[in-house]
């Protein structure tokens, strides 16, 4: 195989995996954060079990499923990020599995506080601020300077440790969904240990793109989509426990259909989307086959880094991600400085353009336009969008 950094160049190689791929006509799609496309395969796998599911109903689901796949598909999850099965439970996205962190989370005391940025996901910060009604605890909100450094990123945090020495837990996103900075997860998760601070790795956007293993990362307790980067249908993802740190995790909401030690019980027991679970062994078979996230995530940062450097230095418009590798990924975020509503400037990219992208705002540096190449963008894609963003600016 071609090493990933040629090969992400290789633009009839990626028109060929395109293929693979079934496209709406309509708008270029710039948005691919949201979700990611099943291949052609992957979903007729899922028609095939969904019509499986539906004509054996209950009786291949207690027979088989539940019995035997499950416990072989949750094996497979666990190797996908080279972990032990005991560590990883089986939830409907990332967003579920942080909630039940964070709410089943039991080493918290009134008065004691927990930690977000400005940068956190909407969902993970109503639930730290969920701890705050129900836990007595206090929250404490920082903002991150712009532009950032992996320095101030890193000094950011060991600030908020000193001047809040109740801190006990925070919410960490390895791949902001604002801006698309990517957080130097193992610096802060090291700092935080250093001062007993718990971490809560949100790592929706991280998975399939960037490369990384738990241990090298440090952190305990984290969530994952697998219907971004990995390709799978939705309502699929899972948490990571270190199996040494479950006791820190309650069962949820006392939850008893699988024993206190075992990290199932620490999401809700409820029926699950059983044909997208009897798909995910062809997903990660998928994945693999392509070179994983070294492939994919070599892809995405060679067409982010085409439009971040065309207009990098132009007049009217702010890219809002550093071109430090270590702080980017493929999604990456962009003003027009000259323009305040970035939401009209968004539907000016769709409509002079046939761009698809999305505003984002809540993030101290204010509203953006996030760019998100997929699998199946090509470089006339970008270049389209370089000369949009040039024209508009």
């Amino acid at each position: 195989m071609p090493d990933n950094t040629r090969r992400a160049r290789d633009e009839a190689f990626w028109l060929t995996f395109a293929d693979r791929y079934a496209i709406e006509p309509g708008p270029v799609n710039l948005e691919n954060g949201y979700f990611g496309r099943m291949s052609r395969t992957v979903v007729e796998e899922y028609q095939r079990n969904i019509e499986l599911i539906n004509r054996s109903n209950s009786v291949h689901a207690r027979q088989r499923f539940d019995r035997d796949e499950s416990l072989e598909i949750r094996a497979q999850v666990a190797g996908l990020v080279g972990v032990c099965a005991d560590a990883v439970a089986l939830t409907r996205n990332a967003s579920d599995g942080l909630q039940s962190l964070i709410r089943n989370y039991n080493r918290l005391k009134p008065g004691d506080q927990v930690l977000i940025c400005d940068l956190e996901y909407d969902t993970v910060k109503s639930a730290m601020r969920w701890l705050a009604r129900y836990r007595g605890v206090e929250v404490i909100e920082i903002e991150h300077g712009h532009p950032a450094s992996f320095d101030s990123l890193l000094a950011t945090y060991r600030d908020a440790f000193v001047r809040y020495p109740r801190l006990k837990l925070m919410a960490l996103t390895h791949v902001t969904h604002r801006t698309g900075l990517v957080m130097p997860v193992k610096a802060i998760a090291a700092a935080a240990r250093e001062h007993a601070v718990d971490v809560i790795l949100d790592g929706a956007h991280a998975l399939g793109q960037i490369e990384f293993d738990f241990e090298d990362l440090g952190v305990s307790f984290a969530g994952y989509n697998l219907h971004k980067w990995i390709g799978a249908p939705l309502t699929l993802g899972f948490i990571y426990i270190n199996p040494e740190r479950l006791a820190d995790i309650d069962p949820d909401m006392g939850e008893m259909h699988f024993p206190t030690t075992d990290i199932r019980a620490r999401t809700p027991h409820s029926t699950p989307n059983i044909p997208a679970l009897l798909t995910l062994p062809l997903v990660l078979e998928e994945h693999r086959t392509m070179g994983g996230s070294a492939a994919k995530g070599a892809r995405l940062n060679y067409l982010r880094n085409r439009w971040v450097r065309a207009v990098r230095e132009l007049s009217g418009v702010e890219v809002m991600t550093p071109d430090d590798p270590r702080l980017y990924c493929g999604i990456t975020s962009v003003r027009f400085t000259r323009h305040a509503d970035q939401q009209a400037m968004a539907e000016r990219l769709l409509k002079d353009y046939n761009l698809f992208t999305i505003a984002r705002s809540g993030a101290a540096s204010g509203p953006c336009i996030r760019i998100t190449p997929g699998l199946t963008t090509t470089a006339a894609d970008i270049d389209l969008l370089i000369r949009a963003l040039n024209e508009l600016r």
